[in-house]
């Protein structure tokens, strides 16, 4: 089981960025200097049983305590509950995590956790965070069902380091494309496909138009009916003359990337 101490214990050279997936949406990031984001953890079993006619147990096993989950800022990306999970939020302020941010409704799930007002912090795209090494910009997600309008997606951007690019769940809109004027080095995307959600191909195209280095896929493995074999995404980058981009992230363990002369593009001013 992943821990706390392992993460903050990982070392991250300068001009990289440790990415550890938590399965569905989430992720752990730390930089270099060792500022740590959560993106998105889902560590309950929160959605299970909200459906009589679906299976939406939670299939991969929680990879990290909540109660430990301690980082310098705590981001959701949209309030469904395995993005914004209340138990996971309510876990990681007891354990100490200072601020938390997200959108509108992201922002009630926060509140109605036991999040104090002062610890939110409103995000939007084009919004800027600037924590420790790291400075976070929201981007467009296209909301996938008319519970939550307010979906985004995150750009992580190291100090003289990688972008990474969070998509958040989103449904298909050319709009997705202008996450390219940052140009990330890794991309997590959603591929399920279902409910709203980009589809295995759809996600490859947007990985084609944005070009990043690295492309994680992401919602594809928490409850197995909003499922999708990754290996059918890897298959559309293939299609799509992209197949070097492709990663399969393992749930807990950690992933590093650095720059090199492949990836020192710059992002748009």
């Amino acid at each position: 089981m992943l821990t706390m101490k392992s993460v903050r214990a990982f070392p991250v050279p300068p001009g990289a960025i440790a990415l550890w997936f938590l399965g569905q949406s989430g992720f752990l990031v730390k930089s270099p200097g060792g500022t740590l984001l959560a993106i998105d953890p889902y560590l309950s079993d929160r959605i299970n049983g909200m459906r009589d006619d679906l299976d939406t147990a939670r299939q991969v096993p929680v990879p990290i305590d909540p109660e430990t989950l301690a980082v310098d800022l705590y981001l959701c990306t949209h309030s469904h509950a395995d993005h914004a999970c209340p138990e996971t939020i309510a876990a990681t302020w007891r354990a100490g995590t200072p601020r938390f941010a997200g959108p509108p409704q992201a922002l009630q799930v926060m509140e109605a956790a036991g999040v104090p007002r002062e610890a939110r912090t409103l995000a939007f795209p084009k919004g800027t965070i600037a924590l420790g090494d790291l400075t976070i910009t929201g981007t467009f997600a296209m909301p996938t069902d008319a519970t939550d309008l307010n979906h985004m997606g995150f750009v992580v951007a190291v100090e003289n380091g990688p972008r990474f690019y969070h998509t958040g769940d989103t449904a298909p809109s050319p709009l997705l494309r202008a996450a390219s004027e940052h140009a990330p080095h890794v991309m997590a995307v959603c591929i399920n496909g279902g409910y709203g959600n980009l589809s295995h191909f759809e996600a490859a195209e947007l990985v084609r138009d944005i070009a990043p280095d690295v492309a994680l896929p992401c919602h594809f493995d928490m409850f197995a009916d909003n499922a999708c074999p990754p290996h059918l995404f890897r298959a559309s980058l293939t299609i799509l003359g992209a197949p070097e981009t492709y990663r399969l992230p393992a749930v807990g363990e950690p992933f590093v990337h650095t720059l090199t002369d492949r990836s020192t593009k710059d992002a748009r001013p």
